[in-house]
């Protein structure tokens, strides 16, 4: 979309890579002025962080040879957006806190310490989680063109 046409609410993202491209639309949040009608920018890293978690079990069940039966991952954020309004510029920009839950079950007759390691190795080897935890620098870098 270009000039006039630009939606302030509205827009979309390319997410992956050759072969295996989704174009995401997306929104933004009543909080912040938007309809909240497409996922926003916070759903998808919420997203983001489920998806990882969710693959990184399966992974390490299937390594173990444990049979999951039922496997759903939520996670849910604590957003202040006054900050990013600029409403109160004490407030910081960005999620004060996230939580991941996690609702398994097993093949009967997986040891339950099993289980638990395998959610405690999840946690350990899930990249967005860690990433998240730890922090990464993020660069920006603009270009700017006259129409």
């Amino acid at each position: 979309m270009r000039g006039a046409e630009l939606d302030p609410f509205h827009g979309r993202v390319v997410a992956g890579t050759r072969g295996g491209e989704s174009v995401l639309s997306i929104g933004a949040h009543a909080a912040v002025g938007g309809y909240h009608d497409d996922p926003n920018p916070g759903d998808m890293l919420c997203a983001a962080l489920a998806a990882c978690f969710d693959s990184t079990l399966r992974m390490i069940a299937n390594r173990l040879g444990v049979r999951l039966t039922r496997l759903d991952v939520e996670v849910a954020a604590d957003v202040d957006v006054r900050g990013a309004l600029m409403v109160d510029r004490d407030v910081p920009v960005g999620f004060s806190a996230m939580r991941c839950t996690v609702d398994l079950a097993t093949a009967e007759g997986t040891p339950a310490n099993l289980t638990e390691a395998m959610v405690a190795s999840a946690e350990n080897c899930c990249i967005v989680m860690n990433t998240l935890r730890a922090g990464v620098p993020v660069t920006t870098e603009a270009h700017f063109t006259d129409q």
